[in-house]
């Protein structure tokens, strides 16, 4: 599609799978104006227990696709891409590329107020020590406490957000954070906004939680609009979905991350996922791709 500005082209936003929805979800709401091109590859989800070469790789591959589909700015929505992959895609494309833990991290840093921060995660995002890094860069002397929770997305994508069962989770895996006595929680996954009610019942409502997906929403807003890259609603809004496996299982579970029907979902090959990566390659040399 051609656009007569840069403005009038779509934010593109990846994820391994239906998470990053959370994201899109917030940006919809924050950004009515805006078009948007979601890629979620389902076909090798998930993210979370891969190694971090692999994350990279499939990340430049998505990002890649993106890129091509003339994006102007790229969100890169999976908590673990984001930690292991964001400043090799920044350093790869010429575009503003953004991800989720800077915002989710400085909010934390912003909202303690006994200088304790617990950050809940997949187990590849707690690993890389992302969140804790950022957090601590922001100020020194905030102690940060990482759990990861990964039994948290297979609930989340059954659509058990509010029983016994998905209660007796959080507490197995929280039980800790309340020891530390904690008074902000970071939900560093974006299934786990979700789970907010039980979280909240779990940690107590002293505990403050921060959702990464609003916070992302936030700083789209204003990157966009310090830009002049801000859509207005004078231009028709396009909102396009790309998944790599099971379109239907897609939008069935996606209605719950949006609370509507997801429409124009078209199902894309892993291999020509590779292809574009490698045509990038030889394109501009990049090695990492």
């Amino acid at each position: 599609m051609k656009y007569e500005n840069m403005a009038d082209k779509p934010i593109g936003i990846f994820d391994s799978g239906v998470g990053g929805l959370t994201v899109l979800k917030e940006i919809h709401a924050r950004l009515p104006a805006e078009s948007t091109i979601y890629m979620g590859d389902t076909a090798r989800v998930p993210y979370g227990i891969r190694s971090a070469e692999t994350v990279i790789k499939y990340s430049l591959e998505n990002s890649s696709f993106l890129v091509e589909k003339g994006i102007k700015l790229l969100i890169i929505a999976c908590n673990t891409a984001s930690a292991v992959s964001l400043n090799i895609i920044r350093n790869t494309f010429k575009i503003p590329v953004l991800g989720v833990i800077e915002p989710g991290a400085k909010a934390a840093a912003q909202a303690t107020k006994n200088g304790l921060v617990g950050v809940i995660g997949t187990e590849a995002t707690i690993k890389s020590g992302a969140y804790g890094r950022t957090i601590r860069s922001l100020d020194p002397r905030i102690k940060v406490i990482e759990r990861s929770c990964p039994l948290f997305v297979p609930l989340v994508e059954e659509g058990w957000l509010d029983n016994e069962v998905v209660e007796m989770v959080a507490q197995r895996y929280l039980t800790e954070m309340k020891l530390y006595n904690i008074d902000t929680l970071v939900l560093g996954c974006t299934h786990y906004p979700l789970l907010k009610k039980v979280i909240k019942k779990v940690m107590g409502d002293d505990v403050v939680l921060i959702d990464s997906a609003i916070e992302k929403a936030k700083n789209v807003a204003k990157i966009l609009t310090t830009s002049g890259l801000l859509k207005t609603l004078e231009t028709p809004v396009h909102r396009k979905y790309y998944v790599t496996d099971c379109p239907d299982r897609f939008q069935e579970i996606g209605k719950r991350f949006m609370l509507d029907s997801l429409e124009d979902i078209t199902k894309i090959e892993i291999a020509s996922l590779e292809e574009k990566a490698m045509a990038l390659k030889n394109a501009c040399g990049c090695g990492g791709v």
